[in-house]
């Protein structure tokens, strides 16, 4: 996945000015615009590091004129106390673009380390991990670039791409011919090759569904016998969907759940809950 920079610039612009406003009053007062210096983004704990492009991106907006050069790239692993940007140029640019450029690494940043954590338990068994849509609004297309550099997986991007027939779906039907039907509907009603996926809550569901010839059948909350019963089930079956776990996973259990043999493994806390990696700027 590459960053599309007409998608993230007016992102960048919208974070510029709720930070900055009308101006810096502190380094306007403080630091004359001739004035020139060097700066350090250093990492403060080990991370895989992400979003550079989008901080160097964030500087460029600011004054084109400094020089941002990252001495690695979206997706190293790094350790601590690691120079990972260089900059050189106007001191107050720099200054104004410091907190916003810090706020993008570090919270991409810190996606792309959990990411990679859940990556590392998964990888030995052959299963993927994947995001979801539990993402802040409006960030969603850096969250799963975030992830992505992390080596996981996108799930959809929202609810246009791809179809998703969950539990209030479910409720809300009107018509009430079960599982099969409604993956028969959806299908019906939208362009042909559009990826149909539903979910389900335990095995008798699991046949229901398996019936109307879904691409996707989410696991749910099940526990890993029971996906394990579901992975024999479709081996056993002519109908072959993928089949995604999801639902109370954490590192804990990834493993697990990992050795069912299961194709995806969906996780909504590697953006829903991440917790942002430490990182400073420093004035050299």
């Amino acid at each position: 996945m590459q960053l599309d920079k007409e998608r993230v610039i007016p992102i960048i612009k919208s974070a510029l000015k709720e930070d900055i406003g009308k101006a810096d009053l502190t380094t306007g007062a403080l630091i004359d615009k001739f004035t020139t210096s060097s700066a350090t983004v250093i990492t403060k704990e080990d991370c895989v590091v992400c979003g550079l492009q989008v901080a160097e991106w964030t500087m460029a907006q600011v004054d084109y004129s400094v020089r941002f050069k990252p001495n690695c790239k979206d997706g190293s692993l790094i350790g601590s106390s690691k120079d990972i940007v260089f900059l050189d140029g106007h001191a107050n640019a720099i200054l104004r673009a410091e907190r916003t450029m810090l706020n993008f690494l570090t919270f991409l940043s810190g996606i792309a380390t959990k990411t990679r954590q859940f990556v590392d338990k998964a990888k030995p068994y052959g299963v993927k991990i994947m995001d979801t849509r539990k993402t802040m609004p409006l960030l969603r297309y850096l969250e799963k670039y975030a992830v992505f550099t992390g080596g996981g997986t996108n799930h959809r991007m929202g609810l246009y791409d791809q179809v998703l027939i969950k539990d209030n779906h479910i409720k809300a039907y009107r018509e009430k011919d079960g599982l099969k039907a409604l993956v028969e509907a959806a299908r019906k009603k939208n362009a042909k090759g559009t990826i149909i996926e539903i979910e389900v809550t335990n095995i008798e569901e699991f046949n229901e569904a398996l019936a109307g010839k879904p691409d996707i059948i989410m696991l749910d909350n099940m526990s890993p016998r029971e996906v394990g019963s579901c992975v024999e089930i479709r081996r056993l079956s002519k109908i072959k969907p993928l089949l995604e776990v999801s639902g109370g996973i954490d590192l804990e259990n990834v493993e697990e759940y990992a050795k069912t043999k299961v194709d995806v493994i969906s996780v909504g806390s590697l953006t829903n809950s991440v917790k942002a990696v430490d990182m400073s700027l420093e004035i050299v």
